[in-house]
């Protein structure tokens, strides 16, 4: 960064909408991208703005803190818009209660599969305790994630880097994968990407489609308490 530019970001940087205006730059930008790339996987709108704004955020050795002082905001409209997912929840009621059963069987394989194949994949690649624990409620979201990994043992900053993962790669190669393995009902995909990429593959499933963007919010609730109350009460039983 020339000194120029340098005086000019430590002039910016003071500012606390900062971080919310780079947020919305990214996104907006990664949008276009994505729409450029013909809506292909790999160019998925969230993924290529956490990587521009943590690129940014490295190359300008801006504090993570600073940035997020201004960028709340966004994280504080996430409580509202979990909440709205029970819009397009509503509106598919009669198909939930025809399919209810379903639903809990999906949800349980799903969410017992999810936390068995990150716990098993750990353990193959060597990880200790603390590591395996933190993997375990991987596919659940954020907070959720955090306050389990926590409670069990993990690390919950560790929890929390996983869960972004996952959810980006869930909602980049999970539809084609969905595709590829000829899962074309939308009530089974919408579970399918709410129970392993929680928010973030939800987001991508309502845009795709809003019946499958329905069961995909039905889904991530359902996972997210499914695993507060039992993974805090498996763990204990094994120890």
């Amino acid at each position: 960064m020339t000194p120029r530019l340098g005086e000019i970001w430590v002039y910016l940087e003071a500012s606390p909408l900062l971080g919310l205006t780079l947020t919305l730059l990214a996104y907006q930008g990664a949008l276009i991208v994505h729409k450029r790339c013909g809506g292909h996987p790999l160019a998925n709108p969230v993924l290529i703005a956490v990587t521009a704004l943590v690129t940014l955020l490295s190359l300008t050795g801006t504090p993570y803190q600073t940035y997020f002082d201004g960028a709340q905001f966004v994280h504080f409209l996430l409580g509202p818009a979990t909440v709205a997912l029970a819009i397009p929840l509503y509106r598919q009621i009669d198909a939930i209660k025809k399919s209810l059963l379903a639903i809990v069987v999906a949800l349980l394989t799903g969410s017992v599969t999810a936390v068995a194949s990150a716990i098993g994949i750990g353990w193959a690649l060597g990880g200790t305790a603390p590591i395996l624990l933190s993997l375990a409620p991987k596919s659940v979201t954020t907070p959720i994630a955090m306050g389990v990994s926590e409670q069990i043992g993990g690390l919950p900053s560790l929890t929390a880097a996983m869960v972004v993962l996952t959810g980006i790669f869930g909602a980049t190669f999970g539809p084609w994968l969905l595709d590829r393995v000829r899962v074309s009902d939308q009530m089974a995909r919408g579970i399918a990407m709410g129970v392993a990429a929680h928010g973030i593959g939800t987001a991508r499933m309502i845009h795709l489609n809003p019946v499958a963007g329905a069961f995909s919010g039905l889904a991530m609730g359902l996972n997210g308490l499914a695993t507060a109350i039992l993974l805090p009460a498996l763990v204990g039983l094994f120890r």
